[in-house]
């Protein structure tokens, strides 16, 4: 099986999958401990929407996909804060909608759209350098974010009506949090696609969620796991012949199930 790392396309594979469980392992742990998985996956949906435009108007998938995304983060996170009750209408709105004008988009556009399907389901095979560059410059800036907001994001995350009493400015820093994960979000499309993104960010948060107590060990712990997944399901899904994406998902979630269950079983003895 070694004699795949040989070849270039997986070594790029190998890169990409491992510098992007740092930005998923880092942003999935503030996904998990806010409690937004919800809001995450109807963000993920709505990049749909920025790669159909990007298709019908003939310029790069990947940027309409992020300017869409990022927009869609910050209309949802300026009404969840407005209006509460609207909330869970708009995510769900969101959600369907950013889908259906993707889907629009590319019905209007001349011709076959070869790699849909990559984008939809993910496939790290055909990442590129320029696609490792991508992911680089991505963890730099979650890594940059988490370093100078730490105390903030930690402050909205376990105590937002403090925050409020005290007069710190808790909507700037929730948008920021949120136009962070839409970029990582993004990102993490070429690694898993747009439907299955949202488990790569919530299940090794999850699991590190079980393993740690700490911000700093949750997101350590949740990197790590992210990484593992990562790598063991690019070997395992060439030596299956499997797609790449749910492999990795898959592996991820089991992961998750043995920790949840050895705890459990712990915790009785």
């Amino acid at each position: 099986m070694l004699e795949i790392l040989s070849y270039n396309f997986f070594q790029n594979a190998l890169l990409t999958g491992l510098l992007a469980s740092i930005a998923a392992g880092i942003v999935g742990s503030l996904i998990v401990l806010k409690k937004i998985s919800f809001i995450s996956g109807a963000v993920a949906h709505a990049s749909f929407g920025g790669l159909g435009i990007a298709y019908f108007l003939g310029f790069n998938p990947v940027l309409g996909a992020a300017v869409f995304s990022v927009l869609s983060a910050l209309g949802i996170g300026l009404v969840s804060k407005k209006s509460k009750s609207n909330e869970d209408a708009l995510i769900g709105a969101m959600w369907a909608v950013g889908m259906a004008v993707g889907l629009i988009f590319i019905f209007l556009t001349p011709g076959y759209v070869a790699d849909l399907f990559s984008y939809l389901f993910g496939n790290i095979l055909l990442t590129t350098t320029g696609d490792i560059i991508l992911v680089a410059v991505l963890d730099i800036i979650v890594i940059a974010s988490v370093i100078l907001f730490f105390r903030r994001f930690l402050a909205i995350i376990f105590d937002e009506e403090f925050c409020r009493v005290t007069n710190v400015k808790v909507l700037p820093i929730y948008l920021f949090l949120l136009a962070l994960i839409a970029l990582t979000v993004v990102v993490l499309i070429k690694v898993v696609g747009i439907i299955l993104v949202i488990a790569l960010l919530t299940l090794p948060a999850a699991t590190a969620q079980l393993l740690s107590k700490s911000l700093k060990g949750i997101i350590i712990w949740s990197v790590i796991l992210s990484g593992l997944a990562t790598v063991a399901g690019l070997f395992l899904s060439y030596w299956l012949n499997w797609p790449t994406g749910p492999v990795i998902i898959l592996l991820a979630a089991l992961v998750y199930l043995v920790v949840l269950i050895t705890m459990k079983v712990n915790k009785k003895q």
